[in-house]
């Protein structure tokens, strides 16, 4: 699956370039803490018209956050047919409910409500395009289970975390103070922060753009 722009036209990268489909800077920071010289080409696309219609068809997470990651992937490309474009996404899913970052704090504590005292699944998407076409796709899934907390204690920690608690769409970060949220984790920790890295440095090597 795939599509993905980017509001910047102009020359496309020079062959063998990588760019991130991404305004995130988690994303971002972690590709280039692992070696990766990448570029930031965030991607104008309308995720939510495309998730509210995959969800009206009862899609499955897993098939929407790989949908979302290819658009991305694939837009950029067009602009940029050179390089190896990268587009990621994720989905928080709990007991069928899928959850959208939250955009003011009384969404981020509805949210953390509804997590408390349940496991839900963190799917994390990533695609890579070249030349307007998705080369590879790879899809993970964690499992977190939030632990009982109290309401005083949401309200300390929403205080504690300001605005950081819009950026992610579970209303928390695991490198940080939201670690504290949760009573047990299973999944690799770079599918939990929005990027299966592993899989995607071993398709780079491939390609020559990390050394084997």
């Amino acid at each position: 699956m795939t599509r993905s722009q980017t509001a910047e036209g102009g020359a496309s990268e020079q062959a063998g370039a990588v760019v991130l489909a991404s305004a995130s800077t988690v994303r971002a920071t972690l590709l280039r803490r692992a070696g990766v010289d990448v570029a930031v080409r965030p991607a104008g696309v309308d995720e939510d018209a495309l998730k509210q219609a995959m969800q009206a068809e009862r899609a499955p997470a897993r098939e929407i956050a790989t949908a979302l990651a290819e658009l991305k992937a694939q837009r950029v490309s067009q602009n940029h047919p050179d390089a190896l474009v990268i587009g990621a996404d994720q989905v928080l899913v709990c007991e069928d409910r899928l959850f959208d970052k939250p955009v003011a704090r009384a969404d981020a504590r509805a949210t953390l409500e509804a997590l408390r005292g349940r496991a839900h699944d963190l799917v994390s998407a990533v695609a890579v395009a070249r030349t307007g076409a998705v080369i590879w796709r790879h899809v993970a899934t964690a499992r977190l289970t939030a632990r009982p907390y109290s309401d005083a204690f949401i309200e300390a920690y929403l205080d504690a975390v300001g605005d950081a608690a819009l950026q992610s769409v579970g209303a928390y970060q695991l490198e940080g103070r939201g670690i504290q949220l949760f009573a047990r984790i299973d999944g690799d920790y770079f599918t939990i922060l929005g990027l299966p890295l592993l899989p995607l440095l071993d398709f780079l090597r491939g390609h020559g753009i990390v050394q084997a």
